[in-house]
């Protein structure tokens, strides 16, 4: 069953494209027609594309793996937060800091310090420093929960990347690259999709169009999270019905080891009664004598 139609696509406003004017000529597969000076996106090749990238993000969530949203821009930033808390992803949508997966361990460090800064509250040593000292620590709690909080909970490299403009996320991008990390992303017709593995042709600006697109992906992110958690359930069934049937099979009649030992007494009493006949014969010098 398709995830959305193309009534839902054209409602949207995932059709309207930038000014010809500012195009890149490698969009142009994508590109329907133009109108009044303006690209008009095929909805055709966008439900085509959407439906490649859901099915595939649903596998990479399937199996248990995380995919990273990226939003920076002002119209996508709070939609993309609020959906990628609903499925509990990771999230970046205030600034991409460089060498935020390149230099990940650096990464890691910071948000450490932050769990620091939250165990200094919780103990009561907060409470013992000045007031300088409480104020400094405050802001850079602050700076750290506004540029690392969506990642606090990320302990390894994301599975895949999914962008809101690639144009304006390119930092992101190359890291994804170089590190071969599988990249999902909307793309207009301003945007290079030559370096995105999974490009969704789409109004990349309106409120709406990525308020749908966005809500497509964590649809196949929740139906992979449904997917895996039956699967586990299923094999722990799986799991208590083999412990059961072992617990409820007969166990073996015990080995009956007396013939066993009877023939070892009987050949003990037999190599006995051979000892003593050798101590009553007589030898060849008692027979002289």
């Amino acid at each position: 069953m398709a995830r959305t139609t193309y009534q839902d696509l054209l409602d949207a406003g995932v059709h309207f494209g930038h000014l010809t004017r500012k195009w890149d000529p490698k969009m142009s597969q994508y590109i329907f027609m133009e109108r009044n000076g303006i690209h008009i996106i095929d909805l055709n090749k966008t439900l085509t594309k959407v439906e490649e990238a859901a099915a595939a993000i649903k596998q990479i969530v399937k199996s248990g793996r995380k995919v990273l949203f990226v939003a920076t821009k002002k119209q996508a930033k709070d939609i993309v937060a609020e959906y990628a808390k609903g499925v509990n992803m990771p999230f970046i949508t205030e600034r991409w800091l460089g060498g935020m997966l390149t230099n990940f361990a650096t990464v890691r460090k910071s948000i450490k310090k932050m769990s620091n800064i939250d165990k200094l509250t919780k103990d009561g040593t907060y409470s013992n420093l000045s007031k300088k000292e409480r104020l400094m620590i405050q802001r850079e709690r602050i700076k750290l929960e506004t540029l690392l909080g969506g990642i606090a909970d990320l302990n390894r490299l994301p599975a895949a990347l999914f962008l809101i403009d690639v144009k304006k996320e390119h930092i992101a991008v190359s890291e994804a690259l170089k590190l071969n990390i599988p990249t999902f992303a909307m793309v207009d017709t301003n945007s290079d999709p030559s370096n995105i593995d999974f490009p969704i042709p789409a109004n990349d600006d309106a409120t709406k169009s990525i308020s749908l697109i966005t809500g497509i992906i964590i649809q196949a992110i929740v139906e992979g999270l449904d997917e895996r958690k039956r699967e586990k359930e299923d094999e722990a069934e799986k799991e208590a019905a083999v412990a059961k049937a072992k617990a409820d099979a007969p166990e073996a009649a015990p080995v009956d080891r007396a013939p066993a030992a009877e023939g070892k007494r009987t050949r003990k009493v037999a190599v006995e009664a051979d000892a003593a006949v050798e101590d009553t014969t007589p030898t060849a010098e008692s027979t002289e004598e």
